[in-house]
């Protein structure tokens, strides 16, 4: 008994070994790519089931490489004032860039532009897949930069969808379902980026922790993100805890910084056709633009694509 306890105590570490320090699948190094791989391997299967669009709860329909087609009836959806951006899915930073880029203070300078341009950290937090939620739109647009907060009093604008906004204090209170996420993610990135809260905001926030833990789709889609990126959020895995006055690891800034990435975009994806198992690189392969969206699989790696158990296209060059 004593030897089957050793043994099954040595197994969970070199589990949790295994699972600290896996690399980085596909890391992106920018936010079209990031956009691209969140879609193909973190929400692919999402948008017919699970929580629904991030703020309203909706389904959609996937269209081209990150994009989709939202079904507004499915949550009761009613159109603000922007018709075109309230049916299609655009992919949200829950900690908006406009407020990283301001503490970066590339922004001040030339805004997200100049940002990309100049400060790799700031390239390294927008492609930052546990920053980014797919949502309707037209809230991604109402929510703007604005701070969370409990607005009582606040009308809803959005029909069925539980997103209120007052745009003259510049505040959102989004729906129970995602308050304990939006909780997680801030800390996360104010955590491994340096970053600034007010006291205010980190009550709040600290509240929404409490009442509203980990669902399994937030703790499925951390497992994913990790398999990505290369690290957990561990707020939500609970490695971590935010409490006021909390001191910042900064850990997101030294590596951006060590690695001297560049404020460039991503390269062209290897595309992989998950129904014939073959994958097709961006030059010299006739084939790439025609996969299917439906059957895209996006790798950053002939080795990569190769694991997973794809074999280059017979029309390659």
């Amino acid at each position: 008994m004593l030897k089957h306890s050793r043994l099954s105590s040595f197994a969970t570490f070199v589990v949790s070994f295994l699972c600290v320090t896996l690399p980085a699948l596909a890391a992106p190094v920018s936010f079209e790519a990031a956009k691209i791989l969140t879609r193909q391997q973190v929400y692919q299967d999402q948008n017919q089931q699970g929580t629904g669009t991030f703020y309203c709860g909706c389904k959609w329909e996937w269209t081209g490489r990150s994009g989709g087609r939202v079904d507004l009836d499915s949550c009761g959806y009613s159109i603000r004032a922007q018709d075109t951006r309230a049916i299609r899915i655009e992919w949200e930073h829950i900690v908006p860039a406009s407020l990283f880029g301001q503490q970066r203070q590339c922004w001040q300078q030339g805004g997200r532009s100049n940002c990309k341009r100049s400060d790799p950290v700031f390239n390294v937090m927008e492609a930052d897949l546990h920053n980014l939620a797919p949502s309707i739109g037209e809230t991604n647009a109402d929510r703007s930069n604005y701070r969370f907060g409990m607005l009582p009093d606040a009308p809803y604008q959005h029909g069925a969808c539980d997103f209120k906004v007052d745009f003259p204090q510049r505040v959102v209170q989004p729906r129970d379902e995602i308050k304990g996420q939006i909780a997680r993610t801030y800390f996360y990135m104010h955590d491994r980026y340096d970053l600034r809260m007010s006291s205010q905001q980190q009550q709040l926030l600290m509240v929404w922790n409490r009442q509203f833990p980990p669902t399994r789709w937030e703790e499925e889609r951390d497992r994913r993100l990790a398999r990505l990126m290369g690290h957990h959020n561990e707020f939500v895995t609970g490695q971590r805890v935010w409490n006021e006055g909390h001191k910042n690891t900064a850990d997101g800034v030294r590596v951006a910084l060590n690695t001297r990435q560049k404020p460039t975009e991503a390269a062209p994806p290897i595309i992989g056709n998950s129904r014939s198992k073959v994958y097709h690189l961006p030059v010299g392969c006739p084939s790439y633009e025609s996969v299917s969206d439906k059957n895209q699989v996006i790798f950053s790696s002939e080795s990569q694509a190769i694991s997973s158990g794809y074999r280059k296209a017979g029309n390659c060059r």
